[in-house]
């Protein structure tokens, strides 16, 4: 495995919140088998997203890229996220790690609300 990707939540305390990442991420496994798809949270529970980052380099990835479920550009996506990343980049040199955009910076986004009325 050369690419990685990391599904990143908020984080709960509740199971279900983080079997439903689960199924996200396994929806994402069954449509792009070549990527290593992991699971990490932003607080409140494990994985962290540093232990993701490990498990992906751990795994052979050389390039890692963190997608965070969040609909809007707040404080962990312009500070907490690509400090963690940083971070792991200094830990592993030879890792391309990148975050992507938000989900709420998608265009086709309100095509997807729309979808759910």
């Amino acid at each position: 495995m050369a690419r990685a990707l990391i599904i990143v939540d908020h984080g709960s305390r509740r199971p279900e919140a983080h079997a439903h990442l689960l199924w996200i991420a396994e929806q994402v496994r069954q449509r792009a088998p070549e990527l290593g798809v992991y699971v990490a949270h932003m607080e409140l529970a494990e994985p962290s997203i540093d232990t993701a980052i490990d498990s992906c380099v751990k795994d052979g990835a050389s390039e890692i890229q963190v997608h965070p479920l969040f609909l809007v550009p707040g404080h962990h996506l312009t500070q907490d996220i690509p400090a963690l990343i940083q971070r792991s980049s200094e830990r592993h040199p030879g890792v391309r790690i990148r975050m992507t955009d938000a989900v709420g910076s998608v265009a086709d986004l309100a095509d997807l609300i729309l979808r759910t009325l």
